[in-house]
């Protein structure tokens, strides 16, 4: 490079970071100061044809400059998951003149204008862009209901805490639709609902369910304090008839969560559940409500499909543990403030844990189908071949990575959101480790009581630190509880943390059949066979590999999810072929020989293995004390 481009570039690079440090200098910080006079925000939520929410927003303003901000870390993602791209079409005005507006050139979620003198008010209008299929993202609007997230549906000042400013939320539905909602209704004229105002952090707490067909489960007592309702909204009437038995299940669900932490904390709380094959599936929590969508066959298939039934406990769970108890580096002042992540092994870890234990309390499972469910767990992480490089707790930074959407191509090498079901394996140990020292007098439950059901009552989030949870656990048993989770979040290497299965009278064992639980799969179309522990793939049922295990037999034949199965031993490609020739070559006298088809290339690969099919159980260790069905699963009384 000669030196006159040199200098070209070194003074480009100057204007560069000169330019980017008076862009950030020109966003407030958010203080914890009341925004003066309420926003009016609107939403016509009825074009079901092209799925686009169109929003009117009212802006108490002062002449002079104004920043806007579209949230960008969304509470419950972890991340920066604000949907940015999908809002098009804003146009700013005062008294009917347009104001301009300028994007930020590093933080694109951020709109710069000025106010113009003797204003007292701006009229935003804009478009959010919902997905219209599957392709282009979570699908939130359907010919038959809608999911409104209000965080995808508004600007708001920067400078402010969102706890300090205040909305006036208004939407305007489908004829004919009921909603539901933690936010509660002041007035309703035909299908437009105003809401009570609440502050910013309230309103994208409180996302909206809205359908054709919607039903509501009272699942308190009547007069019951800070009452609890399940909220369902269904593709079809059928889907939403339950018997008595299955709702029975989630209020016992309600039950069993009152009889662990002890409190409330919420003036009322609402499951949303979405029963649909069309809108998109979720599972998010709110600190009054859950945002949930499971597929059709939710109560039809009850006895076959208890995969989805821990969804809503562990939703439930966070009101307590996430929204109520927080991280302190992961609470935020508004939504354009970076998370920190670094205790979502607790956060998620622990909310996963009791999402189980409640699921199997409430009957929403048997305990048969959460051991199983256990087991899934315990191989997952036994066979997680990424803990030889990256510990636990670095996963916690998962969400702010990037693409959260993206499939990992090898997924169990690369790792992802590990801290959910290996954290539930860590606080099983301690949970077991409870109860052995001390002679089944106290346990995890105690815990849970102690550091989320303090200040009954109390809906403002109590942040808490690592330093918080070790005093805790400390309060229930003397122990050295940092050594005990440091050095399982820390340190790399094989095998999971299975000590809390063992000491709870359990192991990790192995049948030539998948068990029930690994069979109910919500969508059984859409499921992939699975040979993980034998083979190390899994496919789907036209051939496709849809996983592939690091260092696996598959992986050593050189196979990976670009690759098509045509045929097994010369034979057309079926699962029921491919777990047969598995099972053939227990003798080793037939080697697997699969033609598989990679882009336009087609090739014959052969896998000597002989071990069989391979499917995770928990098996009783005879002679030990029983922990797990007649303890951490156990309902209360």
């Amino acid at each position: 490079m000669s030196r006159s481009l040199l200098s070209k570039g070194l003074a480009l690079s100057l204007i560069t970071v000169a330019i980017t440090a008076q862009a950030q200098a020109t966003i407030p910080v958010p203080r914890d100061v009341p925004y003066p006079g309420v926003i009016q925000l609107h939403v016509d939520a009825t074009d079901l044809d092209r799925r686009v929410f169109r929003v009117r927003e009212t802006l108490p303003v002062k002449p002079g400059a104004l920043t806007l901000h579209f949230p960008r870390f969304l509470p419950g993602n972890h991340g920066p998951t604000g949907e940015i791209n999908n809002l098009a079409g804003l146009k700013i005005r005062a008294v009917q003149s347009e104001v301009a507006w300028t994007r930020d050139t590093v933080d694109s979620f951020a709109f710069h204008l000025e106010v113009p003198k003797g204003v007292s008010s701006l009229d935003l209008e804009f478009q959010f862009l919902s997905a219209v299929n599957s392709e282009s993202g979570r699908v939130v609007i359907t010919r038959e209901m809608l999911n409104l997230q209000w965080n995808s549906v508004v600007l708001y000042p920067v400078g402010h805490f969102a706890s300090a400013i205040q909305v006036k939320p208004s939407v305007k539905l489908p004829p004919g639709w009921s909603e539901a909602s933690a936010l509660r209704v002041a007035r309703q004229q035909g299908d437009e609902l105003e809401y009570l105002p609440v502050s910013l952090e309230t309103l994208v707490d409180s996302p909206i369910y809205a359908g054709k067909h919607v039903k509501r489960v009272e699942l308190d007592p009547p007069g019951t304090p800070r009452p609890i309702v399940l909220n369902l909204v269904g593709d079809e009437p059928e889907n939403l008839k339950a018997t008595e038995e299955q709702l029975n299940a989630h209020r016992q669900l309600v039950q069993q969560a009152d009889k662990l932490f002890g409190a409330r904390h919420f003036d009322h709380y609402d499951f949303l559940l979405a029963i649909s094959d069309h809108l998109g599936g979720i599972g998010l929590e709110h600190h009054q409500s859950s945002e949930n969508g499971v597929r059709t066959n939710y109560f039809k298939d009850w006895a076959k499909q208890p995969g989805s039934r821990a969804l809503l406990p562990h939703e439930f769970v966070h009101s307590w543990n996430g929204k109520f108890r927080r991280p302190a580096d992961l609470w935020t002042p508004d939504y354009n403030v970076p998370m920190r992540n670094s205790l979502l092994w607790l956060y998620e870890g622990q909310t996963q844990f009791w999402g189980r234990m409640l699921a199997a309390r409430s009957g929403l499972v048997t305990p048969a189908q959460a051991r199983d469910g256990l087991a899934q767990v315990a191989a997952t992480y036994e066979y997680r071949a990424g803990r030889l490089w990256r510990n636990l707790q670095d996963t916690t930074n998962q969400p702010t990575m990037g693409n959260r959407r993206a499939r990992a191509d090898w997924g169990d090498w690369q790792r992802n959101a590990d801290y959910y079901d290996e954290a539930t394996l860590i606080w099983l140990d301690a949970d077991s480790l409870i109860r052995e020292r001390s002679g089944g007098a106290k346990s995890l439950d105690d815990f849970a009581r102690a550091f989320f059901g303090v200040e009954n009552g109390r809906i403002k989030p109590l942040t808490y630190s690592f330093d918080d949870i070790v005093a805790a656990l400390n309060g229930v048993l003397p122990y050295d509880w940092h050594t005990f989770l440091r050095s399982r979040l820390d340190t790399t290497g094989p095998g999971a943390p299975l000590d809390g299965l063992a000491r709870s009278g359990w192991k990790l064992a192995w049948a030539e059949a998948p068990s029930e639980f690994s069979r109910s799969a919500d969508d059984p179309e859409a499921r992939s066979d699975d040979y993980n522990y034998s083979i190390g793939i899994t496919v789907r049922r036209d051939g496709h590999i849809d996983n592939v295990m690091w260092e696996g037999p598959a992986f050593k034949a050189g196979l990976s999810r670009a690759a098509q199965i045509l045929a097994v031993n010369g034979v057309a490609y079926k699962a029921e072929r491919l777990s047969s020739a598995i099972t053939a070559n227990k003798d080793g006298k037939t080697p697997l020989t699969l033609i598989v088809k990679d882009g336009d290339a087609f090739r014959s690969v052969q896998i000597d293995y002989q071990g069989g099919l391979r499917y995770p159980r928990l098996e009783r260790v005879e002679g030990t004390p029983e922990r797990l069905d007649a303890g951490v699963l156990a309902p209360r009384s």
